[in-house]
């Protein structure tokens, strides 16, 4: 079995999972092996990005079905046939039992909030430009009713019929610049769109719509549409994920 941390811009695809007629990360990545091996080879991502978000530290595995190629080639097999928007980091080799979905201990996603009066086109599939100013410390405040284990039902989009219980170890909101700011979130595993739900939710705090114990309100309950709209996916990045 090997591992690879893989970074890819999540602009042109319409996710991470594998779907018909539709560009994703993982039909990219089983095209390229394929190419590699010469026959199908399945692979296991540590998380599913929906359209439009990014990864600087998605993890992927896979077993190697023959030796076509030795391990420590592979990064440089794969980066010669992936696309543009994938690149592959880092490749080693883990048990023959790896999962990197069901033995992540942690996942980290990092959004980022550009809030300058006027666009920068440069960022506009990177960060969620959001021309006002946002008060940190309320979003800070804010930010700790969030952690710890909880039902997170309110903050899930779709028809996600998991546990809504989830245990979000940690978030920070960070003043990067005077017109970019990163929220990091720390947590074991995540609903369908809550990383995105929560940003939306601390923005609203943000520009003083609500106060800090709001969130609180909005927890208990447990009813999607008390909260708001999700924060647009460009923002979105899965930081990196620990085992």
């Amino acid at each position: 079995m090997v591992a690879t941390e893989v970074v890819y811009d999540g602009t042109n695809f319409y996710g991470y999972q594998g779907q018909r007629n539709v560009r994703t990360i993982q039909g990219e990545y089983e095209d390229a092996l394929k190419k590699i091996f010469k026959q199908q080879v399945i692979s296991f991502g540590a998380g599913r990005t929906d359209t439009g978000v990014h990864a600087q530290g998605q993890i992927i595995a896979f077993k190697v079905p023959n030796d076509n190629i030795k391990i420590e080639n592979i990064k440089d097999a794969l980066n010669a046939i992936l696309p543009d928007d994938i690149y592959v980091k880092k490749v080693w080799e883990v048990d023959s039992s790896f999962s990197p979905r069901f033995q992540a201990k942690k996942r980290i996603y990092h959004y980022f909030i550009y809030t300058k009066k006027d666009p920068d086109i440069f960022l506009r599939n990177r960060a969620w430009w959001f021309p006002y100013d946002l008060d940190v410390e309320k979003m800070r405040k804010a930010s700790k009713y969030f952690e710890g284990e909880q039902d997170f039902s309110s903050f899930k989009t779709g028809t996600d019929e998991r546990n809504p219980i989830r245990n979000i170890h940690r978030i920070r909101v960070i003043r990067l610049s005077n017109k970019l700011i990163l929220i990091r979130v720390e947590g074991h595993s995540f609903l369908r769109r809550m990383v995105r739900n929560i940003v939306g939710s601390l923005v609203k705090v943000g520009t003083n719509t609500w106060e800090p114990e709001k969130i609180q309100e909005i927890l208990s309950a447990k009813d999607r549409s008390k909260a708001p709209a999700s924060a647009p996916a460009e923002g979105l990045y899965f930081y990196s994920v620990l085992f």
